[in-house]
């Protein structure tokens, strides 16, 4: 059974008068909502997650020549996945040669697991 409400007759208000008070205010600073915003962005991609998912389950570097037959897709579509990653700084990169080594970033997502936890 739901509770019964007071409710306050209606009234005209003011222009530029708020309706009603904010529930919640936001704690998250700009500049970190910026950061977690692209981290998750980066994420909601099934294949970026699961990227994130091996490399993480690696711990080391990882060429992508292991990575693609990983997944039925291109080894170009493989390293776009992985430059969207290190965009927004999840993925860390290094040079061998002609070779590309990749591993998660162990800081990149404390700060938005820290916020979802």
């Amino acid at each position: 059974m739901a509770p019964a409400l007071q409710l306050s007759p209606k009234t005209k208000r003011l222009p530029g008068e708020p309706c009603c008070e904010p529930v919640a205010y936001p704690e998250v600073p700009g500049q970190a909502a910026e950061r977690m915003a692209a981290a998750a962005k980066a994420l909601g991609d099934p294949i970026r997650l699961q990227l994130v998912d091996v490399l993480r389950k690696h711990a080391g570097k990882v060429c992508v020549c292991e990575l693609v037959p990983l997944f039925d897709i291109s080894q170009p579509t493989v390293s776009h996945h992985l430059k969207v990653l290190r965009q927004a700084g999840i993925v860390g990169c290094e040079r061998q040669g002609l070779w590309a080594y990749y591993y998660v970033v162990p800081t990149a997502l404390e700060e938005l697991s820290a916020w979802l936890g």
